[in-house]
């Protein structure tokens, strides 16, 4: 679908900026997320998207300030502690009672990091490629942008394939060390219309709709926004992993999404 639109409106691989595209894909899209992949089995969706958003929106806010010099204001930064602090406050993982394991995995709070920075890093560099592009003066739109850097993703996706088939690595996740392992989990075989349904709603949409966002804003005001995404988590959650929502993770919600329309207000956008 993005190949179609890119060369459809004569953007496809163009741009001095492709490069820059191509391995934000590598590091966000690629990397970033084959370690979120690799996290999320052994410490739960909600703890790897807590420690992914709230560690990407500060570092990317850091990074493009020393690469871009873009600069927060104070209330902006304000607004952005709000929607983190509410966020974290949602998908923080309660404990279980019983006598189930408590024990983290190490490994899974570390790929999830690795997730975080892969993110952040790859926003700052379609930031960078936009303003590479201005300077060329070549207009690319959001979907051509997320083509662009979905090659280098693609090209991740590819390797970890190949060496899949190898090591297996994707199999032989420690489930024994994390209590927020799903209980409905689809049947081998039976998860390929959720993977495609994932890729169309996220790499593909949600993507282009991202990029379209980085062109304009600074990459330490839109990922605080998109932090708030895996507020969607806490319904499928309870669906798919029987993980009740506690009242704080309702609260923690409508905290993310005052500080949205504050950052919004106030920001003048």
């Amino acid at each position: 679908m993005l190949a179609c639109w890119a060369h459809g409106s004569g953007q496809g691989w163009q741009g001095a900026g492709f490069s820059m595209l191509f391995w934000s894909g590598v590091i966000g899209f690629g990397l970033g997320d084959l370690a979120l992949y690799m996290a999320l089995p052994r410490i739960g969706s909600r703890l790897t998207l807590l420690i992914v958003h709230c560690v990407a929106a500060p570092f990317a806010a850091v990074v493009e300030w020393y690469w871009l010099q873009t600069g927060l204001s104070t209330t902006q930064a304000g607004c952005i502690v709000l929607i983190l602090a509410g966020v974290a406050l949602a998908l923080l993982p309660t404990r279980r009672k019983g006598n189930e394991s408590t024990l983290l995995s190490t490994a899974g709070i570390l790929y999830g990091l690795v997730g975080a920075l892969g993110q952040g890093m790859g926003a700052v560099m379609s930031r960078v490629a936009y303003d590479i592009n201005a300077k060329e003066a070549f207009v690319l739109d959001g979907l051509g942008a997320a083509y662009q850097r979905i090659l280098g993703g693609l090209m991740v996706a590819a390797v970890a394939l190949w060496y899949s088939k190898w090591k297996s690595p994707f199999s032989e996740a420690p489930l024994q060390e994390t209590t927020n392992t799903p209980n409905h989990a689809p049947a081998k075989g039976k998860a390929w219309p959720f993977v495609l349904a994932t890729a169309l709603a996220g790499p593909s949409l949600g993507v282009g709709c991202y990029q379209w966002a980085l062109k304009t804003t600074p990459s330490g005001l839109v990922l605080p926004i998109v932090a708030t995404t895996p507020l969607m988590v806490i319904p499928l959650s309870a669906w798919m992993e029987g993980d009740r929502p506690p009242f704080r993770s309702i609260m923690g919600g409508l905290v993310a999404v005052v500080g949205v329309i504050l950052l919004g207000r106030l920001s003048g956008t």
